[in-house]
């Protein structure tokens, strides 16, 4: 067996294991950052598991990424959400950070939507501002799809210039006028990490177009744009950066912030479970 042939068949099994111990098939995947692992509180529960005890499912090691699958209802359509992601950082590959998105393929999920932790590039984002992302520039060096593609899963050069589904960033932007939550729009770049960025990083950033950087998100985007599923991307800023007066950034402000903000987000994420 292939390694793609092997990693396929280890999705299946995941999905298998799933399958058997909920009672109805998700519609919509839910995926969390940093500090955001509350957010999908307003789900009334019906299954959950920790990361270890799916099979072949990767562990999230990551400070405030809970690592729990929750199964449940929200809105009246089946969520299936991941309560703390994987990294590159962490030493995982780009097919390991993806497996959770080729689990939600074989359960059928139609529509993913992301939230993250994120620094702001933007002179004109505050800490605390919740962005829907756009579009993104990828700067990891990596992509899920390297390799051997699985024709039934997508075609070898799925098109990007629609990552994030226009609709859905149209339908966030309209729920946060009407509930007079501020949102911002802007492009994601997504780093490696786990080293924060410089400041001469920032104004390349900058000047490429960025408008928010994290670490996460990119590649599990480019999993579901393959499998054609639909995106909506939310980023929370939980700093601003000013390179010309840099301020250190520690893990515990990122995550203060991200609870802070978090109801907010859980609002319009809520809605648009609500109206997709």
């Amino acid at each position: 067996m292939t390694a793609m042939k092997n990693y396929k068949h280890k999705a299946a099994e995941a999905a298998d294991f799933l399958k058997s111990h909920i009672q109805t098939l998700p519609q919509i995947g839910l995926i969390t950052g940093t500090g955001l692992g509350q957010s999908a509180a307003s789900l009334d529960i019906s299954a959950y598991f920790d990361y270890k005890n799916i099979p072949h499912f990767p562990i999230s090691t990551v400070e405030s990424h809970i690592g729990r699958l929750v199964f449940g209802n929200m809105c009246g359509k089946q969520i299936m959400a991941m309560q703390g992601r994987i990294h590159l950082y962490e030493g995982y590959s780009p097919l390991s950070v993806s497996f959770p998105i080729r689990v939600m393929q074989a359960l059928g999920v139609k529509t993913v939507i992301f939230s993250n932790a994120a620094g702001g590039v933007n002179p004109n984002f505050s800490a605390g501002d919740i962005m829907i992302i756009t579009d993104h520039i990828n700067l990891t060096g990596a992509n899920p799809l390297i390799g051997p593609n699985e024709d039934d899963w997508g075609i070898r050069f799925p098109d990007m210039t629609r990552a994030y589904d226009q609709d859905l960033v149209e339908l966030a932007g309209t729920i946060g006028k009407e509930k007079g939550i501020s949102l911002q729009k802007g492009v994601y770049a997504g780093l490696k990490g786990p080293s924060l960025e410089t400041p001469a990083e920032i104004r390349y950033l900058r000047i490429i177009g960025a408008d928010a950087v994290g670490f996460s998100t990119v590649q599990e985007v480019i999993a579901a744009v393959h499998a054609g599923i639909r995106v909506l991307g939310i980023s929370i800023i939980t700093n601003t950066h000013d390179p010309d007066q840099p301020v250190p950034t520690t893990v515990e402000d990122v995550i203060a912030v991200a609870n802070e903000t978090a109801p907010r987000l859980e609002a319009i994420i809520k809605d648009v479970v609500d109206r997709v």
